[in-house]
């Protein structure tokens, strides 16, 4: 009886002691490095456990969303983003990781056994094959042919310039090669923590607006939404097919108002145009909110002596 006791309160030791979920993608603008900052800044209600379910509509890299996931126990969790591929690619890992492992495994042999042209061809026709197929792609319902499209978007991910994700007005992906010997996909134990944490969340595409549905007063909602540029020349074209323009910044602003009638802790980043430029565009935006201003590391650039650091904004409604 003893021992039966005993092997019934070790059991679950495995999953408690599992490897933590981690981003799995490059992600332009993704929150890793800023993520302490934002830690010191989430409302003290999730701490106490009056915060129950979590949003996250801009999810991109998912660095926020997948710290908190590990940290805290939600009932509920909601990610979505208007990039379909990147929609694609999460389902993907949360319905069939052994799978997609399959077909990541057969992509790094295949690829370092490369030529260092050999590679660069690879990556420019996988990155055809895969603008190619998009104009009747259904993305509607996950299907085994799914799989393979993750996969080559796992590869363009890790291969393409500085991690990047940008499209033309066609909405097909354009960025250049970035000269990589090896591709170094996630470990499978890392995909396999993301597919945990994957299969207790509501994985959806389309508008940041759907998120209202989702959230009442016991929901913290994260909005990490393109940025606004602050120079002319500080955009790098569009992430989705639709641009993220001023007016949808102002949309989203009106989105931030109307969760927090709703009762929702809000948390909000975007640029600094104030600092950079003078402008007073999120000032007016969310005068009634409270604004905090981080430095951030500045990855975007080509030349390496036009990197450093930024100041970003971080708002919130509590």
């Amino acid at each position: 009886m003893l021992l039966r006791s005993l092997f019934s309160i070790l059991t679950p030791l495995p999953v408690l002691f599992a490897t933590p979920a981690k981003p799995i993608f490059k992600w332009a603008g993704g929150k890793g490095k800023l993520l302490p900052d934002i830690l010191r800044r989430l409302p003290h209600e999730l701490k106490q456990g009056r915060i129950t379910s979590y949003a996250e509509p801009f999810i991109g890299g998912g660095a926020v969303f997948f710290h908190l996931a590990a940290q805290y126990h939600f009932e509920r969790m909601l990610i979505s983003d208007a990039n379909e591929d990147l929609f694609l690619a999460y389902t993907v890992v949360r319905e069939d990781v052994d799978a997609l492992l399959q077909h990541l495994q057969h992509l790094q042999e295949h690829y370092a056994a490369l030529a260092d042209e050999a590679q660069a061809a690879f990556y420019y026709e996988t990155r055809a094959a895969f603008n190619a197929a998009r104009p009747n792609w259904c993305y509607r319902s996950f299907n085994p042919g799914w799989v393979e499209r993750a996969a080559q978007f796992f590869l363009l991910n890790r291969l393409c310039f500085n991690g990047l994700y940008r499209v033309n007005s066609r909405a097909e992906f354009n960025v250049p090669f970035g000269k990589h010997r090896t591709v170094n996909f996630p470990a499978a134990e890392a995909l396999r923590a993301a597919a945990r944490v994957l299969q207790r969340t509501t994985v959806a595409c389309g508008d940041f607006t759907a998120s209202a549905d989702f959230a009442n007063e016991r929901t913290l909602v994260y909005l990490d939404p393109p940025y606004r540029p602050i120079t002319p020349t500080s955009s790098f074209t569009s992430y989705a097919r639709q641009a993220f323009d001023d007016a949808d910044q102002v949309r989203l602003a009106a989105h931030f108002r109307d969760l927090t009638q709703r009762g929702s802790f809000v948390m909000l980043s975007n640029s600094d145009p104030l600092t950079a430029t003078g402008d007073g565009f999120f000032e007016e935006l969310y005068a009634d909110f409270t604004i905090a201003r981080l430095q951030a590391a500045r990855a975007i650039n080509a030349n390496g002596a036009g990197r450093g650091t930024v100041s970003e904004l971080l708002i919130t409604n509590y």
